[in-house]
């Protein structure tokens, strides 16, 4: 069976909804690492700690989506010390990702931890340009750049990423602590096998080339069966 949701026609302009599906496809995947960000903490192997949202609850729900786009590893992280993942919508391909069903207000506070800012009122997003044209530069950094993918069941499937496109910047080779959380969040969702998710990350321009299917397997194997299915 196929567990992959299919993302629909971006959501008509209207006022912003309570609840949205904020969509990741780095390290947030994993719901532990995402639990940093909502609850507050470290990630294990990660440098960084998290003050988390002001509504702490975790996601109604999370699903495995795929996106029209590329996912790449660009910038050096002083979290991971290896590239980031970032998300170019216009790029051809698909990027696999996990939708986690949050409030406006979660939203909001993660993208601002993304963007080193501490959650508050006084960065809540305005969400309007972005349900209405599909993406809204907030500022020239990493991060700030909302993105409207579509809709999943009414909702805004939402996530953020840089202004830049894939081939404007140089491919940075991502750390294996970062790459594990993403194969991990990959492999929890249920959706994909580790060889699957080994293949589709060592693809990644910026993998591509320094990381070999076999080598992100072998990050898998505590969380897999020797069948190579998830748990």
């Amino acid at each position: 069976m196929n567990l992959v949701r299919t993302v629909e026609a971006a959501p008509a302009h209207g006022p912003t909804p309570e609840l949205v599906w904020y969509t990741s496809y780095g390290s947030n995947m994993h719901r532990d690492r995402l639990a940093c960000y909502l609850a507050g903490g470290t990630p294990a192997g990660a440098a960084r700690s998290y003050p988390g949202c002001r509504d702490r609850r975790a996601p109604a729900r999370s699903v495995p989506v795929e996106l029209p786009g590329r996912l790449y590893f660009a910038t050096k992280s002083p979290v991971w010390a290896g590239g980031r993942a970032f998300y170019d919508p216009a790029a051809a391909g698909r990027t696999r990702a996990r939708a986690h069903l949050v409030t406006a207000q979660q939203f909001s506070d993660i993208a601002a931890q993304e963007m080193y800012r501490e959650p508050g009122p006084d960065l809540d997003l305005d969400l309007t340009e972005v349900l209405r044209s599909g993406r809204d530069e907030r500022g020239p950094g990493r991060y700030e750049t909302l993105v409207c993918a579509g809709a999943l069941e009414g909702l805004p499937v939402l996530t953020f990423t840089a202004p830049w496109v894939m081939h404007d910047v140089d491919w940075v080779k991502p750390s294996a602590a970062y790459m594990s959380y993403l194969a991990a969040g990959l492999l929890e969702s249920g959706a994909w096998t580790g060889p699957s998710i080994a293949d589709y990350l060592a693809r990644c321009p910026g993998a591509a080339g320094h990381w070999s299917p076999d080598r992100i397997l072998a990050l898998l194997t505590p969380w897999q069966h020797p069948d190579g299915l998830p748990p």
